[in-house]
């Protein structure tokens, strides 16, 4: 899996200011953006996962162990979905993580231009709830989940997580 890190993450333009003198707070030490490619590959799905969890404990993310298996269950349905369903048309998917001072996003792209949508599947299927499961984990969890197109043609899939504090008062 290739490491295009992005480092710090989204901050506003620079307009020549000190950042002292208008207020703004410097980003938090686990503040960033991340994308991982691969290919779309049954191997990518358990790499995904282990890349996206060594990165939030390499940078310190203040997560709990349920947002964390919360955060890789959607990786894994996400990737998975990419590998069964958009492989033909895009030999290669992205993932990104994206963590802000209170939010962590994950997102799988893939240049598929078909956007799913979440069926409900029969008993006695063993697939087809995995974007069920990621609406239902981001719920829980009190975070948001969408499918957007790419200017490319294609799509992604996220789901944003609120943090949530560890600090006992």
């Amino acid at each position: 899996m290739d490491d295009h890190g992005r480092g710090s993450g989204p901050r506003p333009p620079d307009s020549g200011e000190d950042p002292l003198d208008r207020g703004t707070p410097d980003p938090l030490p686990y503040e960033g953006v991340w994308r991982f490619t691969a290919p779309a590959v049954d191997a990518s799905v358990p790499q995904a996962r282990h890349a996206v969890r060594d990165l939030l404990y390499r940078q310190g993310v203040p997560v709990s162990d349920d947002l964390v298996q919360g955060l890789l269950l959607i990786v894994s349905e996400l990737v998975t979905n990419a590998v069964r369903h958009a492989a033909l048309l895009s030999p290669m998917l992205a993932v990104e993580v994206a963590v802000g001072a209170e939010w962590v996003r994950v997102s799988v792209e893939d240049n598929h231009p078909y956007r799913p949508t979440a069926l409900e599947a029969a008993h006695s299927e063993t697939g087809g709830r995995g974007l069920l499961l990621v609406r239902e984990v981001t719920r829980e969890a009190g975070g948001v989940c969408d499918v957007e197109h790419t200017s490319n043609g294609g799509k992604v899939i996220w789901a944003a997580l609120p943090l949530k504090s560890l600090r006992v008062s």
